[in-house]
């Protein structure tokens, strides 16, 4: 089982999970299989051209990229099964943690991992799981109309099954690194990808300062080194997904990237607005000449 650990910003990271083996000992659940069947009518529906499932699924989707990118994440951890436990004690099964070395220090990583797989995460997937469980039955009678299926019955079971993967992936998490089975490993391919992400990036900020000095009423704060900043763009997503050669990663780097630049501009607006409250007292308070 492969782990990557990918910072999305200077502050925060996405953990996926590969698996490399999968184990055909280990029995599907019915939860797996109710949430496989899911999927495949999903993408049946996104194959329409038009009519109503297109349009359920395009709202969908639009919906999903909104669920945290954590959540995400931590539902990709294979939950935690007694064959399973055995052989990566044991040592059969290789649990290997992949990241930037030169973009993120060794104890962050630890720190990342910790917070992901601690009490109060789990505790946190527990409690909106059985939020979505008890909003089931109010649903329920949405199932009478002849007109269209259930769509808020359907959400609920699926976000129920997201808390309860999300939870488990959470604890397996915590499993590896109280048993201290967890091989933090720098990748070279990682450095050299966000190496190539780094040069978009500063393109894509010359682009923006360009546009700036284009524009005579633009005025551009100088930025804080402290402050948080975004080490990945969207189109860093099909970037990782070829040089880790993960296709399925595309989708979760885009996601992460979308909340995280989302998160961070409503913090710098917050600060601008509160900036300018600040400043509008002592302006008012000059005397005039």
């Amino acid at each position: 089982m492969r782990l990557f650990l990918l910072p999305i910003s200077t502050r925060q990271s996405l953990v996926y999970c590969q698996r490399l083996n999968l184990q055909l000992s280990e029995k599907t659940t019915l939860l797996d299989k109710a949430a496989t069947k899911g999927a495949n009518i999903w993408l049946n529906w996104e194959k329409k051209e038009s009519g109503w499932q297109k349009k359920v699924t395009t709202y969908g989707n639009k919906l999903f990229q909104r669920l945290p990118y954590a959540e995400w994440g931590l539902k990709s951890i294979p939950p935690l099964s007694a064959t399973r436990k055995r052989d990566e004690i044991e040592g059969k099964e290789e649990v290997r943690i992949e990241y930037p070395g030169t973009f993120i220090e060794p104890r962050e990583v630890h720190d990342t991992l910790q917070k992901l797989g601690s009490k109060e995460r789990q505790r946190f997937h527990n409690k909106w799981l059985w939020g979505s469980i008890v909003g089931m039955p109010i649903s329920a009678p949405i199932a009478l109309l002849p007109v269209v299926p259930n769509l808020p019955f359907f959400y609920l079971c699926f976000r129920a099954w997201s808390h309860w993967r999300a939870q488990r992936g959470s604890k397996h998490l915590e499993f590896l690194l109280d048993n201290k089975i967890v091989d933090l490993s720098p990748s070279e391919v990682l450095r050299m990808a966000y190496m190539e992400a780094e040069m978009d990036m500063s393109i894509e900020e010359l682009d923006n300062e360009m546009d700036s000095i284009r524009s005579r009423f633009s005025v551009k704060s100088v930025p804080d080194e402290k402050a948080e900043r975004m080490l990945l763009s969207k189109s860093s997503g099909q970037l990782f997904a070829e040089y880790l050669d993960v296709p399925e990663l595309a989708v979760e780097v885009e996601r992460a990237v979308w909340q995280v630049e989302k998160a961070l501009k409503a913090q710098q607006e917050a600060t601008e607005e509160k900036a300018e409250l600040n400043a509008a007292p002592r302006n008012q308070s000059r005397p005039h000449q």
